[in-house]
């Protein structure tokens, strides 16, 4: 949904993941080219992370990590499910339903590169070459060329600058003891690649319209969800991959009384009459190990007597959790094994640096937590502000926002 606030966001992940099968095959062909005859990279292993590369995303649903972190939740409580995992079911539907000819080996491979950063990853079937599952979606330090697509595609489609180059680091990377490597002296880069992740999340793809939009959009298919039993094909590919961005469409279209309630949310995102974004605050650092979600119901219940009488399904609760890949934890220190001279491109060695080593201008804290609430409807903007306020109080004995809401958001009817 960020097209809406920016408008030249329009490209989808089909041209994502042409972009990502297309740096797997670069990415595996330098490796090649510079230690080949070392690796044993073949014909098999190109072709592999190539295919891994382009299939990598799709087992998404409607509106990506919208359908699955924010929709899922909320009608298969307590469910785990991840798209990685639909990939994986839906390589081997498509194999099976369109007669491809393809080694069953090979097919294993990829659903194992696929799952391979995600808590649903399985033990490698080969334990030479490791250094393969590195490329696509790396689960042991991040640093993969999903990330240099994306953060390099959607900063320049959102009109944003982008000074992280992943170019640099595909030139000089090495395989040193199965794992790919990076030089000593790209130490920054790397920290770039996680801070540019960081900023696309706190100013695309966490703005506060665009959830506003993402929310009225859950609101919208959870109400709806009961009638055309959407989630219902979760489990099964010959279905599932039915489910697109188009359910949006159907439900606006529908005559049926039954999605009358979701059929006005969706137009009132088409009149841009969204969700009022009241206020935020930061979660103290000291605070942040014992977080949990706030919930709609925690700001209904510090609303004060007398006024407005507020009910959960008048206020909107988003927990933005900003992080540079690793939660709380320096993505760096999974890292820094893996790094040699870059005096000697023959060395076997890899060794740690320290932050203090490098710079004492990088971060010492790498995760942000923001509570942002919203009013639904515009006349309440006052009443939920109030509240929001009262429930910082009562949990921090300040008020954690920046800024009180601006007079004139109240009055707004």
């Amino acid at each position: 949904m960020t097209h809406m606030v920016y408008p030249g966001a329009v490209h989808s992940r089909f041209e994502h993941s042409l972009g990502v099968y297309w740096l797997a095959g670069e990415a595996i062909q330098k490796l090649k080219s510079y230690q080949g005859l070392e690796l044993g990279i073949d014909r098999f292993d190109v072709q592999t992370v190539k295919i891994a590369g382009l299939l990598h995303d799709v087992g998404h649903g409607p509106f990506s990590h919208l359908f699955e972190r924010e929709f899922l939740p909320q009608v298969l409580h307590g469910f785990k499910w991840a798209h990685e995992q639909m990939s994986a079911k839906l390589i081997d539907h498509i194999v099976d339903v369109h007669h491809i000819d393809v080694e069953a080996e090979m097919i294993k491979r990829v659903k194992e590169m696929i799952l391979a950063s995600s808590e649903f990853a399985v033990p490698k079937s080969a334990k030479e070459k490791e250094f393969l599952y590195d490329i696509v979606a790396n689960g042991r330090n991040g640093i993969d060329v999903d990330k240099f697509d994306y953060i390099v595609r959607d900063s320049r489609a959102c009109g944003l600058g982008c000074s992280f180059d992943f170019h640099r680091l595909m030139e000089t990377m090495r395989v040193l003891g199965d794992e790919i490597c990076y030089r000593a002296k790209d130490y920054l880069s790397v920290h770039k690649l996680f801070a540019t992740r960081a900023d696309l999340y706190r100013t695309v793809y966490t703005h506060s319209k665009v959830k506003a939009v993402e929310l009225m959009v859950v609101d919208a298919l959870v109400k709806a969800n009961s009638y055309l039993d959407i989630s219902s094909s979760i489990q099964d590919p010959s279905e599932y991959w039915k489910l697109d961005d188009t359910i949006l469409k159907t439900i606006e279209t529908a005559p049926d009384e039954e999605l009358r309630e979701s059929r006005d949310l969706i137009l009132r995102i088409r009149r841009r009459n969204l969700y009022q974004f009241c206020n935020e605050y930061s979660v103290p650092k000291d605070k942040l190990e014992h977080f949990k979600n706030v919930t709609a119901q925690d700001i209904v219940c510090s609303q004060k007597n007398g006024g407005v009488l507020l009910k959960e399904e008048d206020v909107a609760v988003s927990n933005v959790r900003i992080d540079l890949t690793r939660g709380r934890q320096n993505p760096l220190k999974s890292f820094l094994t893996g790094l040699f001279s870059d005096q000697d491109y023959e060395s076997e060695e890899k060794f740690p640096i320290s932050d203090e080593s490098i710079s004492h201008l990088l971060p010492t804290s790498y995760q942000d937590m923001i509570v942002r609430v919203y009013s639904k409807k515009p006349e309440l903007v006052a009443a939920v502000s109030e509240a929001f306020e009262n429930f910082q109080l009562k949990t921090y004995g300040v008020k954690a926002q920046v800024h009180a809401t601006p007079e004139k958001k109240k009055r707004r009817l």
